[in-house]
């Protein structure tokens, strides 16, 4: 069986198949569904790491993750996202945020698999669907934006929710920057591509207009716009990182995600 169940307003989807037996067309309509609905999860996938990488390569290439050491050296484009009792700060990616942006050339795609999760409904993913938010915007915000670049630090706001995880296997120490165009257009689709959690400024001298941050940040994250995925033990989600904003859910409890970005 493969069906396809979009969320509201179009804002995410569930998709029901065994992706360990898709074929050609299956999947050719799974990476079609992601362009329109920008995030989709896939329940009840009994993937090993093998597996698992199987399915991600077929869209795209892996990257790398420079903050975090992989799984183990067989596997080290899938990251450990991972939650412990004895963490005292937030959780990794407790902020609105898209993956890596602070790179050149941030991944278009994010995996998560879960392999240990806290009871259902409280250690939600949220997603915020900026194909949307565009869409929203005012006609003069959104010529204003389409002037600005953002600037972005692997050192921004959200550093502190993978302070933990760092200690523990962190890669680099050093600052990574980046600067990319606030409104993109993906196909025939506009889209914010702006990551609160690591966010310094705009253009190239990093000026703050506080004022228009404010209301892109708020406008950004609208209820509207969003929606709140929750997690089952072998379950799978994949999003572009292009057109949607996403952040865990504060949560106390033990959590064990694989995660893996794509070119």
């Amino acid at each position: 069986m493969f069906k396809i169940i979009p969320g509201k307003y179009d804002i995410g989807a569930e998709i029901f198949c065994n992706i360990k037996k898709i074929n050609k067309n299956d999947l050719k309509k799974i990476k079609s569904a992601l362009q329109k609905y920008g995030m989709l999860y896939f329940r009840k996938q009994k993937l090993n790491s093998k597996s698992y990488i199987k399915f991600a390569k077929s869209f795209g290439q892996l990257a790398n993750y420079p903050r975090l050491r992989g799984l183990n050296k067989k596997y080290p484009k899938i990251t450990v996202v991972q939650r412990k009792l004895s963490d005292k700060g937030p959780s990794f990616g407790e902020q609105f945020h898209t993956d890596s942006i602070y790179t050149k050339k941030p991944p278009r795609f994010t995996m998560l698999l879960s392999k240990l999760v806290p009871k259902k409904g409280k250690a939600n993913t949220e997603f915020c669907s900026q194909y949307l938010a565009y869409k929203s915007l005012p006609k003069s915000i959104k010529n204003k934006l389409k002037k600005y670049k953002g600037n972005y630090s692997s050192e921004g706001p959200i550093s502190i929710t993978t302070k933990e995880r760092v200690k523990e296997k962190g890669k680099i120490n050093k600052e990574l920057k980046s600067r990319h165009n606030i409104i993109r257009k993906i196909n025939s689709k506009h889209t914010i591509y702006c990551s609160p959690g690591h966010f310094v400024g705009f253009n190239s001298n990093l000026i703050r207009k506080k004022k228009l941050e404010k209301y892109l940040f708020n406008h950004q994250i609208k209820k509207k716009f969003q929606y709140s995925l929750e997690w089952e033990k072998n379950q799978l989600a994949i999003w572009d990182n292009r057109s949607m904003l996403h952040q865990a859910t504060p949560f106390k409890g033990k959590r064990v995600m694989h995660r893996i970005t794509i070119k």
